[in-house]
């Protein structure tokens, strides 16, 4: 049945001139029937560079924010409407402004993991890749990071400027805990331990590399370990075994599993396609400004 489904979902997403973007942690079905996999601002920016008329985000909402920003001329589509993000809800463009008046003109640098009008007031947009260098780039002593701060910690850590952050964070990242770690650790010592900034300080002190999503499938490729255990939603696990089937990938805990990514079924992309929404658009007032924070940092 979900072949059949697939067949249907390629054969319509050929007639709308449509491009199927799927995350990282999305399930391996939506994975296999995507144009392009990979980490949010990396699909947005690759989707903006093609001819496609239309772009099917298999992803949370924030993700079809960006590619509507980054591509204001494509019809964006979001299978689920209702596929979220917990911690880009953790912060508005409005608590955010009155924030930046109370710090003057420090600077602020938004992870992408962030709603466009939040990305709409900021100095600039940062990955989880790149934000060390985009603080670094800065002329500014102080930095506000936002919204996830064990990402504004992480960075605080290996650089000399003064961040401040938001008291954001991911429950998939934030509730892995050191027993937890410390458990895989002792089952897979011959592993080495790859986590996501978004986890907490004390869970990255413990890792043997501190990655992104897509960093995590460069590393794991080019390292000569055979084991890894991987600290990130479980949904990587699918594309870093496909990846390196000779190589072992062990989840440090069974439960970073973000729900808002598991929402999605074929049938929903299907039925997407067919009715050309639910549709993800970004005012003009707010595409603007979130597009320039986004360029500012893409020239770093």
């Amino acid at each position: 049945m979900s072949d059949e489904i697939s067949i249907q979902i390629k054969k319509l997403a050929k007639e709308r001139n449509a491009l199927i973007l799927a995350h990282n942690y999305q399930p391996p079905e939506i994975q296999d029937i995507a144009d392009f996999t990979g980490d949010s601002l990396e699909l947005s920016l690759l989707a903006a560079q093609t001819d496609a008329e239309v772009i099917v985000f298999c992803g949370v909402r924030f993700m079809a924010e960006t590619a509507a920003i980054l591509s204001p001329d494509k019809t964006v589509l979001l299978p689920r409407l209702e596929a979220g993000c917990p911690l880009a809800d953790m912060i508005t463009a409005e608590v955010l402004s009155a924030k930046m008046k109370k710090l003057d003109h420090t600077p602020v640098v938004t992870y992408v993991n962030s709603p466009s009008s939040v990305k709409a007031v900021s100095t600039l947009c940062c990955t989880s890749a790149n934000a060390l260098s985009v603080v670094n780039s800065l002329d500014a002593d102080e930095i506000l990071m936002v919204p996830d701060r064990n990402l504004a910690q992480y960075t605080a850590s290996r650089t000399g400027k003064t961040v401040h952050y938001w008291n954001g964070f991911c429950p998939a990242h934030q509730n892995l805990t050191l027993d937890e770690v410390f458990a895989a650790l002792e089952a897979h010592p011959e592993a080495d331990f790859m986590a996501h900034p978004e986890c907490r300080p004390e869970v990255l002190a413990l890792a043997d590399a501190v990655l992104s999503t897509s960093g995590m499938l460069k590393y794991a490729k080019d390292s000569d370990k055979k084991a890894f255990i991987v600290g990130t939603e479980q949904g990587i696990l699918y594309p870093l075994r496909k990846q390196n089937p000779e190589k072992a990938f062990y989840k440090v805990s069974d439960s970073m599993v973000c729900r808002d990514m598991k929402k999605l079924k074929l049938t929903d992309i299907l039925t997407s396609l067919r009715n050309m929404r639910p549709e993800v658009s970004v005012s003009k007032e707010i595409q603007e400004p979130a597009f320039q924070a986004v360029q500012r940092m893409l020239k770093n």
